[in-house]
């Protein structure tokens, strides 16, 4: 028996009702590379714009080993039983060779994977820049208007997916290890200007000692970097995921940093530039799939990379050449 495809009016409402199956298999659409369901998706997409924007989006990143996953679960726990509905999007890391995908994510989220209000999705990037995956803000989008009131982003922690995820949520939030004098010199000070807050995690039995230590480190290195717009000091916070130690107040400083934000006007600013952003990186994935797709482009390219390999053309007239080709054929 062949199931009937559902229509993206059905996804729509099956999304606005919190049916979690139609969640996932939405998910899933917007994910997929086909011609057919990016048209669909795009349908979707517009049906359930207009019950986005409620939640508060916050991005979690931190080195590998820092303990992101063990974090957001005892984060997401504590949001949980304060009433909200909490949506995770954990951005596993892919292989560039074989594109495949971790997915542990959800394994090492025991307590909220399996709560009734929360929603984690581990999404693989596909080897996409910056580790987060195309489709990361459709999927944001879906599950708002699911009714997740509360989104959080895991990163992988590594490369340019900060900047990715900085740039689609409301606050930025930076793990750190209770070993701030090497670790300071390997954090980028690129990721700490972003940060909204830091939170020293492992803040725990004989580790309690240098977790203070390492917040006047990290507390004296945020007074080197500018002020920000709304007047915002990033806190250095201490806690313990394992220990469910500090987690309340996280969350009050986040609430703190939101109401500052809002009564600035920069909360809607910087969501009105993300939108932007979006728009602009829409662009450059929708020209890039229409100039691969180009009939004119699959029949030279293969040659012309041979002949850049042997050195018989240089790469910027072999790029220029197929771009010309597309443009005459356009």
């Amino acid at each position: 028996m062949i199931r009937k495809r559902l229509s993206s009016e059905e996804y729509a409402a099956g999304i606005l009702k919190g049916d979690r199956m139609i969640l996932s298999k939405s998910i899933t659409l917007i994910e997929s590379n086909l011609d057919s369901d990016r048209n669909l998706a795009g349908e979707l997409i517009s049906h359930i714009l207009p019950h986005t924007g409620q939640a508060y989006r916050i991005g979690i990143t931190g080195i590998p080993g820092v303990g992101k996953s063990t974090f957001i679960d005892s984060f997401g726990s504590y949001l949980l039983d304060q009433g909200h509905k909490v949506a995770v999007l954990a951005v596993d890391p892919s292989s560039s060779i074989s594109k495949g995908s971790i997915l542990g994510d959800k394994t090492r989220m025991q307590r909220i994977s399996h709560h009734p209000q929360a929603y984690v999705r581990p999404s693989p990037t596909g080897g996409s820049l910056g580790g987060v995956t195309r489709k990361t803000r459709e999927s944001l989008l879906l599950c708002e208007a699911a009714g997740f009131d509360i989104m959080l982003i895991e990163t992988v922690g590594v490369g340019q997916s900060e900047i990715a995820v900085h740039g689609m949520v409301d606050a930025f939030m930076l793990l750190l290890l209770p070993h701030a004098g090497d670790e300071l010199q390997g954090i980028k000070k690129g990721i700490m200007e972003m940060a909204d807050l830091l939170a020293i995690n492992k803040a725990d039995g004989a580790m309690q000692q240098k977790a203070q230590a390492a917040k006047a480190v990290y507390s004296q290195a945020l007074r080197l970097f500018p002020k920000t717009a709304s007047g915002w000091k990033p806190p250095v916070l201490t806690c313990s995921a394992l220990e469910q130690k500090g987690i309340g107040e996280l969350y009050e400083s986040l609430l703190a940093f939101q109401q500052k934000q809002q009564a600035a006007g920069h909360w809607q600013e910087k969501r009105a530039a993300q939108q932007q952003q979006w728009m602009q990186e829409r662009i450059t994935d929708l020209l890039h799939q229409a100039f691969y797709e180009n009939e004119q482009v699959k029949v030279r390219f293969p040659a012309l990379a041979e002949q850049v390999g042997k050195g018989e053309i240089g790469p910027m007239q072999a790029a220029e050449t197929l771009v010309q080709k597309w443009i005459e054929k356009k």
